[in-house]
């Protein structure tokens, strides 16, 4: 029977998946895809034309398309689809597995994110927000974000130290009367260049000589136009600057909040980000596989193209590019699975009880993105390169992955170690085995012998 070529999104959700996805999530996925594919797609092309040329222009402005699409997002129900239904009460209702399913739709395209408000930096801090924030402060800050009118930034990233390590963070965070006085520089502060931005979440250390390395850090909401604060310049991205989004390096020289800006308490930005960033590397990675599945559309729109046949033959008549295909089309398909694994086990706990699952589609997710871009590239040789394509950008993107909210080399040590510490358990379960065996041949009177055994001497005496 040949497989069916053109299934909605619904009909694709894996058999492993389908019964834990509701009717309701299932008929919103088919939403989602029709208006990523017939509406936001087409519209990214509009939106980098609305940016303008220059720097200035590029971080100034707000493409109209984009709150068209918000609209229409909105009319649709398509909104704020990421928040879990077991954790908040103020998103769309939906599982971190059926947002899942979503998101990769989402990672399609550059405008679809933010047009269904489900775009970085702003989710995790909606989630910081309605997670630890007082009433007060959601009132100010989560519910413009949550109705898509203002955006955010988190600073945590250093360009002195070692961030990878969040206890190196030295942003100075100190208490003077009824304020908070910050004091160092930050960067890859992504979204700090919209216009839009009107807060951050910066973490900091308030306490550093605690004993406790993990109870210096806390975490700090500043609006974004409290004097003091200078964005010094943008960040490139493989030469991409992200406008208008832009990923910002800023300085804090007497930033001065009240001392009700902090989010939970002096002490607990270290739990705080751990619980942000969880949820965070698996909305990255959801989104991956949508990139993934992007990038073998176009390898294979190249592959089959008639007007580009090297040595008169279509690129896809070549054995070596229906490889690559099928070894695009498997490493997805696993990707998928390991991120919806990672997701069902956040929803079952959170995202602290899913360590392992988030650190594997973590490490995984990014190298199977890679992979299936660099295919594509080769086959579109010199126009996968330039801005002819999307697929130049979409490989900058996709390899921040490997860095972004924890380097890949930290996940793998992390899952290393503790597979490793099942390292008695594995000896003693073999060592049990091993004995069990001997028992078995000597009840039915047989000895070990190994058939491969020849014991052979070669003729003669050896000399010394």
């Amino acid at each position: 029977m040949a497989p069916a070529l053109n299934l909605t999104a619904s009909q694709r959700i894996p058999a492993i998946a389908r019964p834990f996805v509701s009717d309701r999530a299932a008929k919103t996925l088919d939403l989602v895809e029709k208006f990523v594919e017939e509406e936001c797609l087409p519209a990214d092309t509009v939106f980098f034309q609305q940016l303008g040329q220059t720097a200035g222009e590029r971080f100034s402005a707000h493409p109209p398309v984009l709150e068209d699409l918000k609209a229409k997002a909105k009319k649709l129900g398509l909104w704020n689809l990421f928040l879990p239904r077991n954790h908040f009460k103020e998103g769309a209702g939906f599982s971190n597995l059926e947002y899942g399913l979503m998101a990769e739709y989402l990672g399609k395209s550059q405008t679809a994110s933010e047009a269904c408000n489900c775009a970085a930096p702003d989710t995790g801090n909606m989630e910081v927000l309605a997670k630890y924030g007082t009433e007060a402060q959601k009132r100010k800050w989560l519910d413009p974000l949550l109705e898509g009118k203002i955006r955010s930034a988190f600073l945590m990233t250093e360009p002195e130290v070692a961030s990878s390590d969040a206890t190196n963070i030295q942003l100075n965070i100190r208490r003077d009367g009824n304020e908070w006085v910050l004091n160092g520089s930050k960067w890859w502060s992504s979204g700090a260049g919209d216009p839009r931005c009107k807060v951050y979440l910066v973490m900091g250390k308030s306490d550093p000589n605690n004993s406790n390395k993990y109870k210096q850090q806390s975490v700090i909401l500043v609006p974004a136009d409290t004097p003091g604060i200078t964005i010094n310049r943008m960040l490139s991205v493989f030469g991409y600057d992200d406008a208008p989004h832009g990923h910002g390096h800023i300085t804090f020289k007497n930033v001065r909040v009240p001392l009700d800006h902090i989010v939970l308490q002096p002490g607990s930005g270290f739990d705080i980000i751990q619980g942000r960033l969880g949820p965070g590397r698996i909305h990255h990675a959801m989104r991956a596989v949508g990139v993934a599945e992007k990038a073998l559309d176009y390898f294979l729109a190249r592959i089959n193209d008639e007007r580009k046949k090297p040595f008169g033959a279509l690129l896809s008549s070549h054995g070596v590019m229906i490889q690559r295909v099928a070894e695009s089309r498997v490493e997805i398909d696993a990707a998928r699975l390991v991120v919806l694994n990672a997701a069902m086990a956040i929803d079952n706990g959170d995202a602290k009880s899913a360590l392992k699952e988030i650190a594997i589609a973590k490490i995984l997710v990014p190298d199977a993105t890679l992979h299936t871009l660099d295919r594509a590239i080769q086959a579109y040789g010199g126009a996968g390169v330039c801005q002819d394509t999307p697929l130049a950008k979409m490989y900058a993107n996709s390899r921040t992955l490997h860095i972004v909210d924890g380097p890949k080399e930290v996940h793998q040590q992390q899952l290393g170690k503790n597979e490793n510490k099942r390292f008695k358990i594995v000896q003693q379960k073999l060592e049990a085995q091993r004995v069990k065996a001997d028992q078995l041949l000597r009840k039915y009177g047989l000895e070990r012998v190994d058939p491969l055994y020849l014991g052979r001497v070669s003729a003669g005496t050896s000399k010394l």
